[in-house]
């Protein structure tokens, strides 16, 4: 019989997340992974795989722990609302960093996927969820009247998402409020059709 795993598997992910997050995957050495969760060499190979693959668990877990998270606690509100929770919470959190490490998805778009077909399709396939969340509460919003119908769902939607990359890149580099509560109040008021209201 294998023996059971004498560890905690997600407070491990969350250590990984943790390494990988500040560090980036290149420069995420074995050794830091060993140090900042606890494990050997050896167990860690043997229940995650080698670096790319413990990589992508990682990422997986912080899309489950972060994104889904937040889509989840966002689709119970009303549309237009939703769409303001969002972002209030990926301002507040940009804001918040205070070292500066952005959204490791976003950050995995940039350093690996682009280099890396499955990290590809692993960051699309979110990447299409958080459109589909937008789209969702944009046509529910077109639908009540608290979103215009000037524009069409669809390109409101990419739009949302366009921001929102735009918002979590900006702010690694300059994390000041004016500039990310600005970006994000100009969807807002594109959402309201011209009008801005608060989120």
């Amino acid at each position: 019989m294998a023996r059971p795993r004498e560890f905690d598997e997600e407070a491990v992910l969350d250590a990984a997340v943790q390494c990988f997050w500040s560090r980036g995957y290149e420069a995420t050495s074995v050794r830091d992974l060993i140090e900042s969760t606890g494990l050997t060499g050896a167990s860690i190979y043997n229940a995650f795989g080698d670096k790319r693959t413990f990589y992508r668990k990682a990422l997986a877990h912080y899309v489950q722990e972060s994104i889904a998270d937040r889509i989840r606690r966002c689709e119970g509100m009303a549309p237009r609302a939703a769409i303001g929770a969002f972002f209030a919470e990926i301002l507040n959190r940009s804001l918040s960093d205070q070292d500066h490490k952005g959204c490791m998805l976003v950050n995995a778009a940039l350093e690996v996927a682009p280099h890396d077909a499955e990290f590809r399709e692993d960051v699309a396939s979110v990447l299409t969820q958080l459109q589909a969340f937008f789209l969702g509460c944009v046509a529910a919003g077109q639908a009540d009247g608290t979103i215009t119908t000037s524009l069409s769902a669809e390109d409101l939607a990419r739009h949302l998402l366009g921001v929102l990359m735009g918002v979590r890149v900006l702010a690694r580099v300059r994390p000041e409020r004016a500039v990310l509560e600005g970006v994000v109040s100009c969807a807002f008021a594109l959402l309201d059709g011209g009008v801005s209201r608060a989120a």
